[in-house]
């Protein structure tokens, strides 16, 4: 038996992406808006269901566009061999959608990231939905299910890689071997073995 959730996953991926199509419709408005911009609802239900949305008050949804690519680093204009210009090939430690929750919780302080999916990507840039939780609303703070959020500890939680993207830069999603270094983290692991 299937929910209804997995029918409104499958039509709305069942789009076409060609000319003229709702896909094609969402990219223009997109680019015509800001880089990050409150949503009145998600567009892709079925998955901000999955982690954790529910339509109702203390949640909000914040859509944030991203450029594609590595570190756009300048050309240095003095002589270099070619490996150490330090231009190509080059990348910040962290996902391009941990980077994208930061800059819409730097925009909401008084919000907490709670997760966020992809909604589209261009020849430009990666579009996510961010998934905004308000800790001080009355209705967060009585509901069992999504009160843990309002605690001290998760204080800013993006900004110290707890969401699902921060953990998966950290390498937290992968578990046994080849991941013995990555805990409690990367830099706590450094001095270990000695």
């Amino acid at each position: 038996m299937k929910s209804g959730y997995s029918y409104v996953k499958e039509t709305f991926e069942m789009h076409e992406t060609g000319y003229q199509t709702p896909h094609w419709e969402r990219g223009i408005e997109y680019r015509k808006g800001r880089s990050i911009q409150r949503v009145d609802k998600p567009t892709k239900l079925y998955r901000a269901r999955t982690l954790g949305y529910k339509a109702k008050q203390g949640y909000v949804i914040v859509r944030a566009r991203i450029r594609k690519g590595g570190a756009h680093k300048v050309r240095p204009k003095r002589g270099r061999k070619p490996r150490a210009m330090g231009v190509s090939k080059y990348t910040t430690g962290k996902n391009l959608q941990w980077v994208a929750e930061e800059r819409v919780q730097r925009k909401h302080p008084n919000m907490e990231v709670l997760n966020s999916y992809k909604i589209y990507a261009d020849g430009r840039s990666w579009y996510y939905e961010v998934i905004l939780v308000d800790p001080n609303h009355p209705v967060i703070k009585s509901d069992p299910k999504i009160n843990w959020i309002c605690e001290a500890p998760h204080h800013k939680r993006v900004t110290r890689g707890l969401t699902s993207a921060g953990k998966r830069a950290r390498g937290l999603h992968k578990k046994g071997w080849g991941s013995e270094k990555t805990r409690p983290s990367i830099g706590a692991n450094q001095g270990r073995g000695k």
